[in-house]
């Protein structure tokens, strides 16, 4: 999927998160994007919709 670079994206970290071990989660149009929130620079993993629902609900299962 191509999309936003992924400076343009708007990020949000989970009230979950703790500071040690966090990712944040952006919103392109096409699907959903997913980096670790101490290294924003780094690699960028992207999801249609369908594919970040069903990693969600495979991490909410472990």
């Amino acid at each position: 999927m191509r999309s936003a670079q992924p400076q343009s994206l708007s990020w949000r970290k989970s009230s979950h998160s703790d500071p040690n071990e966090c990712v944040e989660l952006a919103w392109p149009a096409e699907g959903g994007a997913v980096r670790d929130s101490k290294n924003a620079d780094g690699p960028t993993l992207l999801f249609s919709r369908p594919g970040l629902a069903a990693l969600v609900t495979a991490a909410k299962a472990q």
